[in-house]
């Protein structure tokens, strides 16, 4: 991998990770400046309570070269939360599916390191954890240009429904 190295994140990590999540919530233009703060701040709670816990799974990218960046600087991120999945049955109709199910999150790559490989590899490590840790269903939310990188690794769009709009269910 050109320029960079994947390790597996830890609870040290969870401030770059809440920084990571924040930039890509304002790269998908939902996040309000006054909220990108309190974002960070809740988001760091979270990642370093859940990483060692194992319910957030996550794997970073380390620059290897000089700049932009400096050497062992964060330029990507992806993660999972880990879900029991109610058993139910495979799409292919001839077993149940059961045990966890990861919910991807907060795929993420520097502006600088973009179109280099960084979420690919990333997203490459991230479903062989899947695969080797027998979490066969996995779901993401795909921003538009995350899209063809998620289709590419054999995501397909599905029946998901959310209810939207001001208030949610909290109207």
């Amino acid at each position: 991998m050109p320029g960079f190295a994947i390790r597996r994140a830890t609870a040290a990590d969870a401030s770059v990770l809440a920084h990571q999540r924040a930039g890509m919530f304002r790269d998908m233009g939902e996040l309000p400046d006054e909220l990108h703060d309190p974002l960070v701040k809740a988001s760091t709670a979270y990642f370093a309570k859940a990483i060692p816990e194992g319910s957030y799974v996550a794997w970073v990218a380390e620059n290897e070269d000089a700049p932009p960046l400096a050497p062992g600087e964060i330029v990507g991120g992806a993660g999972l939360q880990l879900r029991e999945l109610l058993p139910r049955p495979h799409p292919e109709r001839t077993r149940l599916m059961r045990g966890p199910q990861a919910l991807i999150l907060n795929v993420f790559t520097e502006r600088s390191w973009r179109r280099r490989g960084v979420a690919e590899a990333l997203m490459r490590e991230l479903l062989a954890w899947c695969r080797d840790n027998g979490v066969e269903s996995v779901v993401l939310h795909a921003s538009n240009e995350g899209r063809p990188l998620y289709e590419k690794l054999g995501f397909t769009a599905t029946n998901e429904m959310r209810l939207g709009g001001k208030g949610g269910v909290t109207r």
